[in-house]
């Protein structure tokens, strides 16, 4: 007699941008993509404003991009959670870390780290000086997870499998940082588990940091999402559309024809007779397929 299989949980996607400043076309892509794959599924889409980093952060670009989200039509499940008011739930995880000994206090400036470190992935790989406990006389500045070694894989939904020898390319990494802000791959982790996330989409650009969450997924003891990654916008110089490449803000008053170029960068381009927003959601709930979208970065003709 066969054994029943458990029933598929419902999907549960998100989108969390980060208020460093206002919504551009590579984060409007992300947002379209990750809103497309979870309807189409019939799952919910939640809204995460990622407000870590208060020194970053632009006065007042919260609310901006939750108005240029709605006006472009999207609707998300539940209330928006804002990362800056769960700064207890992130401390509790680093001290269930802590008891476990899978993390520790590190007391390396970025100077030492520099001097003592190589080259990885992300930056110097963390030598790992503080690892066995801080020398005499040091006080701890930031916290770190204590990696195991050995390669983590994931099979991403675009780009297939992809393994990485976190310790060797990255090393220890911060989990709250020497000014007391928490690090965005601890908040990102217990955030996904607490809100029962189990299917990412976002952009290319963190699928870096896919290993090293899935590592601190392991060491909590939580769930490993599905993962898909989208393509990086990027300019003619081949640099990420962002923030600090001067990416414009979408506008909201234009908001079908900045519809209309997300779908199509993401390998979906409307009909022309395909005017209106409400028209193009529409055409674009009933034709998504993740197997048209690209893996590889788009280029943006700049206007």
């Amino acid at each position: 007699m066969s054994c029943p299989m458990p029933p598929a949980q419902p999907y549960r996607g998100r989108f969390a941008p980060s208020p460093t400043g206002l919504l551009h076309a590579g984060s409007l892509t992300t947002a379209v993509g990750s809103y497309l794959q979870a309807r189409s599924q019939g799952g919910e889409w939640l809204l995460r404003m990622e407000d870590l980093d208060p020194p970053r952060e632009m006065p007042g670009a919260s609310a901006a991009i939750l108005r240029t989200l709605e006006a472009l039509g999207f609707a998300w499940d539940g209330p928006v959670v804002y990362q800056s008011q769960r700064l207890d739930a992130y401390q509790q995880a680093l001290d269930h870390l802590v008891a476990q000994q899978r993390a520790y206090p590190c007391a390396c400036t970025r100077r030492e780290i520099a001097l003592a470190g190589q080259a990885g992935l992300d930056g110097v790989v963390y030598p790992g000086t503080c690892r066995a406990g801080l020398a005499a006389g040091r006080t701890g500045r930031a916290w770190r997870l204590r990696v195991p070694a050995g390669l983590t894989r994931v099979v991403d939904g675009l780009h297939g499998p992809i393994e990485q020898d976190v310790l060797a390319c990255v090393g220890d990494y911060v989990l709250k940082r020497a000014d007391g802000l928490f690090a965005y791959q601890l908040a990102v982790v217990v955030d996904d588990a607490w809100q029962g996330v189990n299917a990412v989409v976002r952009g290319a650009d963190l699928l870096d940091s896919t290993t090293r969450q899935i590592v601190l997924q392991q060491a909590l003891g939580v769930a490993t999402p599905r993962y898909v990654h989208l393509p990086v916008l990027v300019n003619a110089a081949g640099e990420k559309l962002s923030k600090q490449t001067l990416a414009p803000a979408i506008r909201p008053d234009a908001a079908a024809a900045e519809l209309r170029l997300a779908l199509t960068r993401l390998g979906h381009p409307p009909p022309a007779d395909c005017g209106g927003l409400a028209e193009l959601w529409a055409w674009a709930l009933a034709h998504w397929a993740l197997s048209r979208v690209s893996a590889a970065p788009v280029v943006v003709q700049e206007a």
